[in-house]
């Protein structure tokens, strides 16, 4: 299991051809307290760089753009109803989208945590 993280501050947790996405620490943080996460359905596909979804915070809306092209699998539905998850797990059990990962060479393009770590200073 590797996981890899986007400079959109999204990290993705990858298992054979599945992977889990979601926000980091870091992002949470930035966005202060979630009070609405909007996500697409499973079986909605998607290319790298796509809008799919969006988080909003009592300071801002924030798009949450696609590391990797793929397929929703499962859409983590306890953020419809707990939003303020993201704030408290954001890289746990507070995952976004379980994916079906289309071309995994992509995952070349992202960073490992020492990369985030840099790009966060």
């Amino acid at each position: 299991m590797a996981t890899y993280y986007s400079e959109e501050h999204e990290w993705i947790t990858v298992e054979g051809d599945i992977a889990t996405l979601g926000i980091t620490q870091h992002a949470a943080d930035q966005l202060g307290e979630v009070v609405f996460v909007e996500q697409k359905e499973a079986g909605e596909e998607f290319e790298k760089g796509d809008e799919i979804g969006v988080i909003e915070s009592v300071k801002a809306a924030s798009e949450i753009y696609a590391p990797v092209d793929g397929e929703v699998v499962e859409v983590n539905e306890t953020l419809a109803d707990n939003p303020g998850a993201l704030n408290e797990s954001p890289e746990g059990d507070a995952w976004i989208y379980k994916i079906k990962l289309s071309d995994a060479s992509q995952l070349e393009d992202l960073m490992d945590l020492d990369g985030y770590k840099a790009l966060i200073g």
